[in-house]
């Protein structure tokens, strides 16, 4: 028996945790933390362990599968029959519809592979769709709207500089489970007790008392109310003179635009909406303001309500403010070898607002538009109705607002295809399964995160062992797509020149090209001794690049003319007036608030069929405080369903009082009915199914999905308990 060890990196969350392989006869047998990584220091989360259940499933897809003409399943088909098929397809649509009668929907494992996500952006650039969807609007791309109208590109932003800030204050963000989020902060618990070590303080604010809440400071918040308590924060700091005027005046312009805003949210009159005492929202924002280094960093929690972008542009707001922006210790922004801003800008890629959405009139976001919509974009006729889609790495039955809407959508599509290694709720709808290489059997960078990391950095990792069966990796099945159609899958337009002449350089090549004409880069050995891909490959276990990420280069970032922050743009004029004339009460029949939640066992939709993760009783149940409990006549374990405008489950409950009185919680990524076993023997309920696909119910600036704070009402139905 042939056996082995390789160095390589989690790609299942942004902590990308260094690990060591087994491989026994070419078969991935085992993975272990790598003791070696400079940050992981030999820690890895039990989900990157259980890698080994997915590698080897005996559910996964392995071949090209079509949809049989009944509909009844699948069956297994060559490559050149698929691609050939699809071909055709392709083309009869974008003869008779144009390339806007094609889209993609992208999910969030995809943007853990530079390579596929590069190759997707370069194929829709190349074929000129404005149909480009991802898991985005259900997680981060208010963060990127707000930095569009801070910064003026939606590339720049800062993160927290936990290894030197002095008071971290977070809002819906528990990186105890989820590890860090557009944070990359291997060993994050650590890196948070640290500071606390230090003589600082971690303050997490959320409905819900946390794995991260209970190990720091829990300020109990009312849910999709941040931007009341962002607001009431700047007005203590604004009424009682606390802001550092002199920073303020260097780095932005549109204060008093903001401090007018500010004067209308007294915490007093917040208390209400928020359910935080006022004289503890003064508290806070005397400390923020008073601290040698302080960061307000906010995460999925504070991204899926009404006024999602607001949020995040209060958020930095906070930071400009106190003068802790671009500052030690403060909201600083990274030290990537690869500068997606700038590449970003300079492309073109960088784009806010540059498509609008025929429904709703959302702006796009980095290219992305509302994945809400797909079932209008897929069943309205018009121009740029969607014909033929392509869904990469996502589930999006599960993770988008009202997948019955979606799943109805698929049966009008000329053309449906799906690039992943399971059956999953969605692409069993697919005419076409198309088997995806796993992040074991792929060479990468963690490219999209580089400017994330709190201490700069970057590894690079060889694949473990070749593609299974007929799996190939996702770029080279987009090449073939390109090929049918006459592209160049590329957003660079030099690189789409050279493709005519049969030069198509990969993604190492390209990847070469990026390190070494970044700010880190050897700029092909014209300065000795700095990156180029082959000196990464050099060091299996990663590079750190620095001590700390970068400070004093706000204005390098900053692309408005003037080169400061811009606090008074009028998208966010109108959504702060948006926000006064919210009712305090929109609840109606519907009493309590109903949030999303992560659990460390689980992630998203797609490693519920892992053994090592669903061991013991797994319960897939809705939390809820006591008092809420005996107020609905509801026990722990009981069988309960949950309603709300848009639809209804039926879930069993866990009585707890980690739950904030008026507020439930609901795991995502579960209501499984695909081709995995396990999973489905655990099925759980689709949250999203109580979410809204009406655009009137989506943010407007950035068109992210209302799934935290939606009103729901719970009624008893039963003792029996309902396992996941």
């Amino acid at each position: 028996m042939a056996v082995r060890e390789q160095v390589t990196f989690c790609r299942i969350c942004e902590a990308h945790c260094g690990m060591v392989a087994t491989v026994e006869d070419g078969r991935v047998v085992k993975l272990r933390p790598d003791p070696e990584h400079p940050l992981s220091a030999g820690y890895a989360c039990p989900k990157g362990i259980a890698m080994v259940d997915v590698q080897n499933d005996p559910d996964r897809v392995l071949h090209p599968m079509r949809r049989r003409a009944d509909g009844t399943g699948f069956d297994r088909v060559s490559w050149d029959e698929a691609l050939g098929d699809i071909g055709r397809r392709l083309r009869a649509v974008r003869d008779a519809r144009g390339p806007a009668g094609i889209g993609w929907y992208l999910g969030n494992p995809a943007a853990f592979s530079y390579s596929h996500t590069l190759w997707v952006t370069g194929f829709l650039k190349a074929l000129g769709t404005p149909h480009y969807y991802s898991a985005g609007t259900q997680d981060v791309n208010n963060r990127f709207a707000a930095s569009a109208l801070l910064y003026g590109n939606p590339l720049v932003v800062p993160i927290p500089d936990l290894n030197r800030t002095s008071l971290l204050l977070m809002l819906g963000a528990n990186p105890l489970v989820s590890h860090g989020s557009v944070l990359t902060a291997p060993r994050v618990r650590d890196q948070l007790r640290g500071i606390v070590d230090r003589g600082g303080r971690v303050v997490v604010v959320d409905p819900r008392r946390t794995e991260t809440a209970r190990a720091f400071e829990h300020v109990p918040i009312r849910p999709d109310a941040d931007a009341f308590l962002l607001l009431s924060l700047l007005h203590v700091i604004f009424d009682e003179g606390l802001e550092d005027g002199r920073t303020v005046a260097r780095q932005a312009t549109g204060v008093e635009v903001l401090r007018a805003a500010a004067a209308q949210h007294p915490p007093e009159a917040t208390e209400a909406r928020t359910g935080v005492p006022a004289k503890d929202v003064r508290r806070l924002a005397r400390d923020l303001a008073a601290a040698d280094g302080a960061a307000v960093y906010g995460r999925t929690g504070s991204c899926l309500g009404r006024f999602a972008t607001l949020v995040a542009f209060l958020i930095d707001a906070v930071n400009v403010v106190t003068g802790n922006l671009d500052a030690p210790g403060g909201a600083v922004f990274g030290r990537p070898p690869v500068a997606l801003d700038d590449i970003g800008a300079r492309l073109g890629l960088a784009t806010y607002g540059s498509v609008r959405s025929r429904f709703g009139n959302f702006p796009d976001v980095l290219g992305n538009l509302p994945a809400a919509l797909l079932p209008r974009e897929i069943t309205t006729p018009g121009e740029r109705q969607i014909r033929a889609l392509f869904v990469s790495a996502g589930n999006p039955v599960l993770s988008v607002p009202d997948g019955e809407a979606l799943e109805a959508a698929f049966a009008e599509l000329d053309l449906l295809v799906s690039l992943d290694f399971y059956v999953n709720e969605t692409n069993r709808h697919a005419d076409y399964i198309l088997p995806a290489a796993t992040w074991l059997e792929r060479a990468d960078v963690p490219l999209a995160f580089l400017g994330f990391y709190t201490t700069p950095f970057i590894q690079h990792s060889e694949a473990v062992v070749p593609p299974a069966g007929e799996s190939r990796e996702e770029w080279e099945v987009i090449e073939s797509f390109a090929d049918a159609l006459g592209l160049a899958p590329s957003a660079i337009p030099a690189l789409r020149r050279v493709w005519r002449f049969g030069i198509k350089p990969g993604p190492e090549r390209l990847l070469d090209l990026l390190l070494r004409t970044g700010p880190e880069g050897d700029f092909f050995g014209l300065r000795r001794g700095r990156l180029s891909l082959a000196k990464v490959r050099r060091h299996p276990h990663g590079l750190v690049l620095g001590e700390h990420p970068a400070t004093g280069v706000l204005r390098e970032k900053v692309r408005h003319r003037g080169k400061r922050v811009r606090l008074d743009p009028p998208e966010i004029r109108g959504e702060l007036a948006r926000l006064r004339a919210r009712p305090l009460d929109e609840g109606g029949d519907k009493p309590l608030r109903l949030i999303g939640m992560r659990e460390l066992r689980s992630h998203n939709s797609w490693m519920h069929n892992a053994p090592l993760l669903m061991r013991g009783r797994r319960t897939h149940a809705l939390r809820m405080h006591p008092s809420d409990a005996a107020a609905n006549g509801v026990e722990d374990g009981a069988v309960v369903r949950v309603t709300s405008k848009s639809g209804s489950v039926e879930v069993a409950v866990k009585v707890t009082d980690e739950m904030m009185p008026g507020t439930v919680a609901l795991p995502h990524g579960w209501g499984h009915r695909g081709g995995w076993q396990l999973a489905n023997r655990h099925a759980g309920v689709n949250v999203n199914l109580l979410a809204s696909s009406d655009p009137d119910d989506l943010e407007p600036l950035a068109g992210m999905a209302f799934l935290n704070g939606i009103p729901v009402r719970v009624e008893p139905l039963g003792s029996a308990s309902a396992s996941a």
